[in-house]
């Protein structure tokens, strides 16, 4: 096996491109279209099976399967509508749809070399739409290309897969710790909202299928009984901060965009105000865990309900026990709908949802600081494995960038490049 090394160019010229600045002397300034011939896709809809057959692509990925193909070479897939930053690189016979271009690689092009330039293109300079991003043939074909000759484009290739496998190996590890983590974080929470902390503690059975046992010494309620619809709107001036759910953080505040921005005051009287300490559902979203207790003073969408929590429950504990993943799952029980993404509680069976509540707020206290401590010690730990993630992705678009824009020269020792 030969080594490979890397080192600069012995001389290099003006590309006359701003972004690209000097590139190797011996390389050659091309468009897009030297390179490959950018084909649209067609409609699936006649050639669909449901099992076996090719891949059907879109923007989004492969999203279904075909019974013949549109091409059976190896093709970079370029996004037409949707997601247009993320070109694919496919060797196997594919379909591809209306929403995601296809390329037809010239014979002196290597494919792959082909694929890691197109990772370079700044697609935001050259996408229209602000709804849904879209790009056009014609532009795309017109983008320069900083080209070597053929042989050097087989060993930048082959470069680049060796390192970027190697980055993409370390990524998946570092990915699969803080996987673990965010189950650890899930199941310790799942724990302790339903056993508490004395862990040698007589239990009995709830009386709830899906929550099953709990401490003797406590109780199930219903949500109605430990919390009340809160009727509060906006009237005049809004109260505090758009607000939304995350499944990941909870109530947060709402990143103001163009369409918030548009919104008058009497456009937004009539969503429902929410102050710290209350209880805020999207009862469409709570199989995504679309639920949580508000830290913060705003308002919500009319859709959204809120609640003031009984001074019997510690708003944190009832936080944790309505997000954790035994709740998340209970909720499936009783929604209702056709679309997974927007499945309804009625408010009769939200309001009777059954509530897992220990015998005194101390204890309910002690939990929810319990469970804060944990997992911001998890939340750290799985931050911190996020940004090596991220600086791991950072160098691997800086290598492709360098290598294929002949900032670095990739030689093998004993055979010039």
């Amino acid at each position: 096996m030969s080594v490979v090394k890397t080192e600069r160019y012995a001389a290099y010229k003006d590309s006359g491109i701003d972004w690209l600045g000097d590139v190797p002397k011996h390389w050659d300034i091309k468009h897009l279209k030297a390179l490959a011939e950018i084909k649209g896709g067609k409609d699936s809809s006649g050639v669909e099976v449901e099992e076996g057959g090719y891949p059907v692509y879109g923007s989004g990925g492969v999203f279904g399967r075909a019974f013949k193909y549109l091409h059976n070479k190896p093709s970079v897939l370029l996004g037409r509508k949707g997601t247009v930053d993320k070109p694919l690189f496919v060797t196997e016979p594919f379909w591809s749809v209306d929403t995601m271009f296809y390329t037809y690689i010239k014979n002196n092009v290597d494919p792959k070399f082909f694929y890691y330039k197109c990772l370079t293109i700044q697609f935001g300079l050259y996408q229209y739409g602000s709804a849904v991003p879209s790009m056009a043939s014609n532009v795309l074909s017109r983008i320069l290309f900083a080209v070597p000759p053929y042989s050097e484009q087989t060993a930048i290739a082959a470069y680049l897969d060796t390192k970027t496998a190697q980055i993409d190996r370390q990524i998946d590890l570092l990915d699969q710790k803080a996987t673990q983590y965010g189950k650890l974080k899930q199941s310790l929470i799942n724990e302790t909202v339903t056993r508490g902390l004395d862990k040698p503690v007589p239990m009995k059975d709830s009386g709830v299928e899906w929550i099953g046992e709990v401490p003797r010494h406590w109780s199930i309620k219903r949500l109605k009984d430990v919390a009340t619809q809160s009727k509060e709107k906006n009237r005049g001036n809004p109260i505090g901060e758009m607000l939304s759910v995350s499944g990941y953080r909870g109530i947060e505040i709402k990143e103001y965009d163009d369409e918030l921005k548009k919104r008058t005051i009497e456009e937004l009287q009539d969503y429902r105000v929410v102050r710290p300490g209350q209880l805020v559902a999207n009862t469409m979203w709570l199989n995504y865990r679309g639920i949580g207790v508000s830290s913060h003073r705003g308002y919500v969408s009319p859709a959204y309900r809120a609640y003031y929590v009984s001074p019997s429950i510690h708003s944190v504990y009832l936080h944790y026990l309505m997000r954790s993943d035994l709740y998340v799952a209970g909720y499936s029980m009783y929604l209702q709908g056709i679309r997974p993404n927007s499945l309804q509680m009625k408010t009769i069976d939200f309001e009777c949802l059954p509530i897992v509540v220990p015998s005194s707020l101390k204890e309910q206290m002690a939990i929810a600081k319990y469970l804060d401590d944990k997992t911001t010690q998890i939340d750290s730990i799985v931050s911190t494995l996020n940004t090596q993630i991220d600086k791991l992705k950072d160098l691997r678009k800086a290598l492709i960038n360098d290598v294929v824009t002949g900032k670095i020269k990739v030689v093998n020792e004993g055979a010039a490049v």
